[in-house]
């Protein structure tokens, strides 16, 4: 049955239209399963029935003319319910309901199973039999898998429009992705083409070793130019902090990364397209194993430029249009920053990819210039998009395709009120974060790269919450010394002084290994990472924090984080570690004071150690995406599950409420950085419960910010009486929207269905 499975996906996929699949699929179902019949009942949105759509064995007259609603007969059972039904005696069940046209009276036994996509009933696919038989477990998981395939096939029909048949209208349909950047459009699609292809270069023996070398660096040299041309477009429409994005991909091109290395390979007897894509892919396989998200997401970056580079190789163009629709929705595979600017920026409207997330740079950058944005997307059809009419919406991670008249004016309204919003709050970005009766709520800004400095933000904010330090180990061939490490410190700590910047360690491990220190493991999601790599290898966090003790000098606002900690003997050590560079540093004549430390509270388990870790740290610092990753065993980027993380878990905000507690009771400040202290609902919720301060990505700042100036300390607390009583995650949603509607505050949340 297995082969017979393959052979009718195999043909289902190669048909030429929907229809030809559908006609391809019950016949080979049919056949397959030696049944009589075989139907496909497509449910139509537009008039809320399920139509029969295609049959071998019933009257093929029926087609297209017998509909029912759900609940309506045996078909109209299966998508009720969302489950198969098998029936040896069809006629004697209760909801059989005869249908003259289709000459079903002949048949007894009945095997239907829902088709759904994304949580969504497309249809019923069905068999059915003269004589009585009870389908056995192989037909019906035959049967479930046939319709789990044709899921996909359906999803794809639906957004192209190729569904030709007179009952279904408009075809309107529904992609599911990340959200990456919020704020909606309505637009025309633009298909991105990819560049040239890194994983189709052939192995070749270069004759002529310096011409492949000469050839590398003309290549590389018209990308940074390419580049820099594109940094230019959107210098005026992109704050300091996220052009510096496009220094870090000139980085990348310097003699010292990517060049010097395609070069050494090249010296080995590879010819330039072949050396460059065997590195290419090596940094790519290595930092897409990486669990820390904003990490992963620099295989795009290396990806994207190693096809410009092998494009000019191969004396190839990018194919980006000439030509851009007024309301341009750009959509492709993946899509990179540099490709972003070569859009001009009053036509472009948003962005779709199918692969990427939240952290990724051109996540980043799109949240800079406020283009609604939508990650991972799987399931797109990319080649049939092209010049389709679309919905974006980059709150909830949607994409409408072929949007009907009455959604388009629904989301019409919805974006002129954004608009009119964020006009009002830009005016007072520079008050005071502090409630109505007098309470200060601190905010505090994220950071990623060694330049995500901007002197803007410096009224604006009360320090940085949490600077990555992975980045400058993850652009090097090497771990990056002492002096190397001081220097881009000293930058950061420099730019917020005399505000606090609370810098983690070197967070990597497990999944999130290095191109020079690569780590395989079966589980890497709870593998070697974080603490429990560096205090393995002590000579490497000895280099680190004797470098972040240095650029401190004169300054005095460093604070370590230690990230990944399990247990409180990690602690122990690494503070020892600190005291010895301390010591060490004091022997060279230069004088450090020790810094305050503070422990990120991301693994279940520092909850029920606050006591034993109190004793040892000055603060604690809650990562509460990893923490909700964790404790409701979701990855949030993986776009089939992301719908089940949701930070305002019933299970996630008791976990957070003792946890404030308890650092009360301890008397040490905790902060919370994450994507719940930049949701304005969750702001509130955090300050209700007592939390000193919240640290998030700069884009999140002014709604938070008019949030907390507009609800009393009193109001959050009793907010968070009322919301720790709830049970469900969606009556969590749905009383915060009720009391912020109250407070004439909803504006300041995502738009709700």
């Amino acid at each position: 049955m297995l082969e017979v499975l393959r052979r009718v996906i195999q043909e289902v996929n190669g048909a030429r239209n929907l229809d030809a699949a559908l006609a391809t699929m019950v016949r080979r179902i049919r056949k397959a399963m030696r049944t009589d019949v075989c139907s496909f009942y497509l449910y139509d949105r537009e008039i809320e029935q399920l139509v029969l759509m295609e049959t071998i064995g019933l009257h093929s007259q029926a087609v297209g003319r017998v509909s029912l609603r759900v609940g309506e007969g045996l078909v109209g059972l299966v998508a009720e319910r969302e489950e198969p039904l098998n029936l040896e005696d069809a006629r004697a069940h209760p909801r059989f309901r005869y249908f003259e046209s289709t000459g079903e009276e002949r048949y007894s036994s009945f095997l239907g199973v829902p088709i759904i996509h994304q949580r969504r009933m497309l249809g019923v696919l069905v068999v059915q039999q003269s004589e009585k038989r009870r389908y056995d477990e192989e037909d019906e998981a035959f049967l479930i898998t046939m319709g789990a395939q044709l899921a996909g096939v359906l999803a794809h029909a639906l957004a192209t429009g190729s569904l030709t048949r007179p009952t279904l209208p408009g075809g309107q349909a529904l992609f599911n992705g990340v959200a990456a950047s919020p704020g909606m459009a309505i637009g025309e699609v633009v298909v991105v083409a990819p560049l040239a292809d890194l994983n189709s270069v052939p192995d070749l023996i270069p004759t002529d070793v310096e011409h492949e070398i000469v050839r590398l660096k003309e290549a590389i040299g018209r990308v940074r130019e390419e580049i820099r041309a594109a940094g230019e477009r959107l210098a005026n429409r992109i704050s300091v902090q996220e052009l510096a994005l496009f220094e870090v991909y000139q980085q990348m091109l310097s003699e010292a990364a990517l060049s010097q290395e395609v070069e050494k390979r090249i010296r080995e007897g590879q010819w330039a397209p072949g050396a460059l894509a065997d590195v290419v892919r090596r940094h790519v396989l290595y930092l897409e194993r990486v669990d820390d998200d904003y990490l992963r997401e620099r295989a795009a970056d290396v990806r994207d430029l190693g096809r410009r580079v092998l494009a000019h190789l191969q004396e190839e163009t990018p194919q980006i249009p000439d030509v851009f629709p007024e309301s341009t929705i750009l959509v492709g595979d993946e899509i990179s920053v540099a490709t972003l600017g070569e859009v001009p920026r009053e036509r472009l409207a948003g962005l779709v990819s199918a692969r990427g997330s939240s952290t990724s740079h051109v996540a980043i950058v799109a949240r800079a210039m406020g283009i609604p944005t939508v990650l991972g997307m799987v399931d797109l059809p990319l080649p049939r998009l092209s010049g389709a009419e679309v919905v974006l919406d980059g709150h909830r991670g949607r994409l409408f395709v072929r949007p009907s008249d009455e959604l388009k004016n629904r989301y019409r309204s919805l974006i002129a009120e954004e608009r009119a919003l964020a006009e009002v709050l830009e005016h007072e970005q520079d008050l005071p974060s502090e409630t109505p009766d007098g309470h200060e709520m601190p905010l505090m800004v994220n950071t990623g790269l060694a330049i995500d400095t901007t002197v803007s933000l410096r009224k604006r904010i009360s320090g940085v919450g949490l600077y990555r330090t992975e980045v400058p180990f993850m652009i090097a061939e090497r771990f990056p010394g002492e002096q190397e490490q001081a220097r881009l410190y000293r930058d950061q700590l420099e730019s917020f002084a005399p505000m606090p910047v609370v810098m983690r360690t070197l967070d990597i491990g497990g999944d999130k290994d290095l191109p020079y220190f690569p780590i395989d493991e079966a589980n890497p999601f709870l593998g070697w990472r974080g603490i429990r790599v560096t205090l393995d290898h002590p000579e490497v966090l000895m280099v680190q924090l004797r470098a972040m003790l240095r650029a401190s000098q004169g300054l005095d606002n460093l604070q370590v984080l230690l990230p990944m900690v399990t247990n409180v003997d990690e602690v122990d050590d690494a503070l020892r570690l600190l005291d010895r560079a301390i010591r060490e540093l004091g022997e060279e004549g230069i004088e450090a004071t020790r810094p305050r430390v503070g422990v990120m509270i991301e693994v279940p388990a520092t909850l029920y150690q606050l006591d034993a870790l109190a004793e040892r740290v000055d603060f604690f610092s809650v990562g509460s995406n990893d923490l909700t990753q964790y404790l409701l065993a979701v990855d949030r980027n993986n776009p089939r599950v992301a719908a089940l993380y949701d930070s305002c878990h019933p299970a996630v905000l008791v976990a957070l409420a003792r946890l404030a507690e308890a650092s009360a009771r301890l008397k040490r400040p905790i902060c919370v950085c994450g994507e719940l202290a930049g949701d304005p609902a969750g702001a509130l919720l955090l300050m209700g419960m007592g939390f000193d301060s919240l640290s998030m990505n700069a884009p999140s700042l002014p709604r938070v910010r008019a949030a907390i100036r507009r609800v009393s300390l009193r109001a959050a607390k009793e907010l968070v009486d009322e919301t720790l009583a709830l049970n469900t995650p969606s009556a969590v949603r749905s009383h915060l929207f009720g009391r912020l509607s109250e407070w004439q505050l909803a504006h300041l949340l995502p738009p709700r269905d």
